[in-house]
């Protein structure tokens, strides 16, 4: 069954600074999954796989892309298997946001032919100075979504545990599936979380 968590249980993790109960991620078939994503909900996406390496090489430059680690072979096959499955789902986000780093950008090209740059969802990975606007940021912009909304925001491990809080950790490609919560001390309720093979 796709695990979920209550709302009490969210408000809990968020007051007292624990970390997220395990939540497994869910077989992209699962029905109780596709209700949640029908109903509407944000996908916060941890971009695809990428070359290897920690962060970024030295020197690199956020206009320049071949000084950045991108998407490898597989990751461009994993963010098209993405795309192709939500295409066979009927899902159809109104919004595609990235963060501008490129393999970012790339994953949401690949999976949605579509995406918008936006700096809330930047790599916080040697920079944390914007962590907390940029989660509030975000917070924001779940809290305004219209019922019956589907979001992609595409952007990093870090950057993504970061405006979910817990220290939630994210494969490449995974995406957790949050909607507004119950007040401004909780501000994401987690649905739970989505790996497509």
């Amino acid at each position: 069954m796709f695990p979920r968590l209550t709302r009490r249980r969210t408000l809990a993790a968020l007051a007292g600074g624990l970390t997220w109960p395990a939540v497994a991620p869910s077989q992209p078939t699962d029905p109780a999954l596709l209700r949640e994503l029908r109903a509407g909900a944000a996908l916060l996406m941890r971009h695809t796989q990428t070359t290897p390496g920690v962060g970024d090489p030295p020197g690199w430059r956020l206009d320049q892309c071949a000084t950045q680690r991108n998407l490898d072979d597989r990751g461009i096959a994993h963010a098209q298997r993405i795309g192709r499955w939500f295409t066979a789902q009927r899902l159809m986000p109104a919004t595609v946001r990235h963060s501008p780093w490129c393999r970012a950008r790339d994953t949401a090209q690949r999976a949605f032919g579509r995406g918008e740059e936006w700096a809330a969802l930047a790599n916080i990975f040697e920079d944390r100075r914007t962590a907390d606007a940029q989660a509030a940021e975000v917070h924001a912009y779940v809290r305004a979504m219209k019922p019956g909304e589907l979001a992609v925001l595409v952007s990093h491990g870090v950057t993504i545990s970061h405006i979910v809080g817990g220290g939630m950790a994210l494969a490449t490609g995974e995406a957790v599936v949050v909607r507004t919560g119950a007040s401004a001390a909780a501000p994401l309720a987690v649905l739970g979380r989505l790996t497509v093979p």
